[in-house]
């Protein structure tokens, strides 16, 4: 027998650590090569973790709720052949309590709240939002945790900052525990229907998630926008003529949704300053282009995957991007990585017929687009001849952006180009 060390694997670079969600298989249980083990959820989207051998579990070294670095030893597989190591079963492995130690360590180095006055271990998640959200080390000591050894998960810390008005009041450190009549909970108590019929549900783990994002880039930006509309009928005419074509030598569908993402990779390279973030009194410019697109979910939820260099792909590489993030979204199957990196974000609001919306930066970005609704409007066209009324096809572009680092100027110049880069659109290209 044989003893393989299940790790978390390497997500992308900027994910750094994930939180067990549910284990599909327990100790005793067979696994295949491939089978999923367990699931778990990083900040943006839930995945699994396939085994890489065939065996049987035989050792579980985190439970559900538990945040895990990447790299850690989570389950020891028992294999068939080789020989049987001598590694003990009762504690986790020595590499894990290292990565774990290291952790901390680096968590305590960085973090502006004197965490070594704590005897309790919290995440370098939980930390994170506990100094984004002002909360004090005496506030987080005071959250009871659901975690393993009663520890502060994520979950629980959202909760804290959603019900933070209504929580108990915080007894002091130096308080003796018995004083402490009722000491304050991260969980508040669900509402109760006044007339009995009313239902209450509560948000899924992702819609907690979300409520929390929204929130702080409100609490973050300046949100200020710039609308404008667009004569798409060019763009509209060519693809009813290639559409049915594209698919067919492609095996692809051809939506407007790459057309669009193109003219905006294109205008970002020609406006850099719109393809940034901002770190305290820093500004990041990106180096990557990485479009985002909101995606809706069966759940009701959103989410956003990210098309990585999306100014160097041609109009058949991004349908092929959007078509796969778009279709795995929908199947739950995104990766981690897929929702990482973004540095401006596209979202659809007319695949529901709004025709314009007012949508709030995705953080750490600087600047969103809504795409409305593509209607056939009456307008006034100018011909050498003179003027005349026709229908024509056209759709608003709204430009959310942050006013701490984008003026109008910037804003208004950046979607005007986008929409001249839809409006010049060569109806004779091939695709």
């Amino acid at each position: 027998m044989a003893r393989f060390e299940l790790k978390l694997p390497k997500m992308g670079e900027s994910v750094a650590e994930a939180t067990i969600t549910n284990w599909v298989k327990n100790v005793g249980d067979t696994v295949e090569q491939d089978e999923t083990v367990v699931e778990i959820a990083t900040d943006k989207v839930d995945s699994e973790v396939p085994s890489e051998v065939s065996g049987k579990i035989v050792e579980i070294l985190f439970q559900t709720d538990d945040v895990v670095q990447v790299g850690q030893t989570i389950a020891i597989i028992e294999t068939e052949g080789g020989e049987e190591t001598s590694a003990p079963t009762a504690e986790p492995a020595p590499a894990v309590v290292e990565a774990v130690e290291k952790t901390v360590e680096t968590a305590k180095e960085t973090t502006q709240v004197n965490f070594a006055d704590s005897d309790k271990f919290f995440s370098p998640l939980v930390k994170n939002i506990a100094k984004e959200e002002g909360i004090s080390l005496q506030e987080l000591e005071s959250i009871q945790g659901t975690g393993k050894d009663n520890r502060v998960t994520k979950n629980d810390i959202l909760a804290y900052v959603a019900n933070r008005g209504n929580a108990q009041p915080v007894a002091p450190a130096t308080q003796p525990k018995a004083a402490v009549s009722q000491p304050a909970t991260a969980t508040k108590a669900a509402p109760v229907s006044v007339n009995g019929q009313d239902e209450i549900v509560e948000m899924d783990r992702m819609r907690k998630m979300i409520s929390h994002h929204m929130m702080q880039s409100i609490e973050t930006s300046a949100h200020v926008q710039s609308f404008i509309e667009v004569d798409v009928t060019n763009i509209v005419n060519w693809r009813n003529k290639v559409k049915n074509a594209f698919e067919k030598r492609e095996g692809e569908k051809l939506t407007f949704t790459p057309i669009f993402m193109e003219a905006v990779a294109k205008a970002l390279r020609d406006f850099p300053m719109m393809n940034i973030s901002v770190d305290g009194d820093y500004i990041i410019k990106k180096k990557n282009i990485n479009l985002g697109m909101a995606a809706a979910l069966p759940s009701g939820n959103l989410i956003v995957p990210v098309i990585k260099n999306a100014d160097q792909l041609n109009l058949v590489g991004l349908a092929k991007a959007v078509n796969d993030l778009a279709n795995r979204a929908r199947n739950g199957k995104l990766k981690p990585d897929d929702t990482q990196g973004g540095t401006y974000t596209v979202t659809n609001v007319g695949t529901f017929g709004s025709v314009f919306g007012t949508p709030i930066i995705n953080q750490p970005q600087v600047g969103i687009l809504a795409l409305g609704a593509i209607r056939k409007v009456p307008a006034v066209i100018e011909t050498p001849e003179g003027d005349f009324i026709g229908i024509r096809q056209k759709m608003f572009l709204s430009h959310s952006y942050d006013h701490r680092v984008v003026d109008g100027a910037l804003g208004g110049q950046f979607v005007q180009r986008v929409a001249q880069y839809l409006e010049s659109f060569d109806v004779n290209r091939d695709v």
